[in-house]
């Protein structure tokens, strides 16, 4: 996918209290979550457990994609996460471009 057609959505998904490890677990595979998410046309780029949090993923995708997306997690993640989600984007050029402009003397 090109940048200038994809939007980056960071997902949070935090675990209802009160569920086993083993209810998660089955809960995600009744509702075929490894199967069926994320949706065809959504990339994965980063899936990381938060200790104390939940997961956070950041998913790359054509913002025409968007709403597929939230149908997904409300067909298979409700009930087991709540969920978080976030526009996004890659601040480390950004953050290149002003260390450069502070170094020449600017703000």
């Amino acid at each position: 996918m090109s940048e200038s057609n994809t939007l980056l959505l960071t997902v949070l998904l935090k675990h209802h209290p009160g569920l086993t490890l083993d209810d998660v677990q089955q809960r995600m595979k009744a509702a075929d979550w490894w199967e069926q998410f994320p949706p065809e046309g959504v990339r994965v780029v980063s899936w990381t457990v938060a200790m104390g949090l939940g997961q956070v993923l950041t998913l790359e995708l054509p913002p025409d994609k968007l709403p597929l997306v939230n149908v997904e997690l409300e067909r298979r993640a409700w009930g087991v996460f709540t969920t978080e989600c976030y526009p996004t984007y890659d601040f480390v050029p950004v953050r290149e471009r002003i260390r450069e402009r502070v170094r020449h003397g600017g703000q």
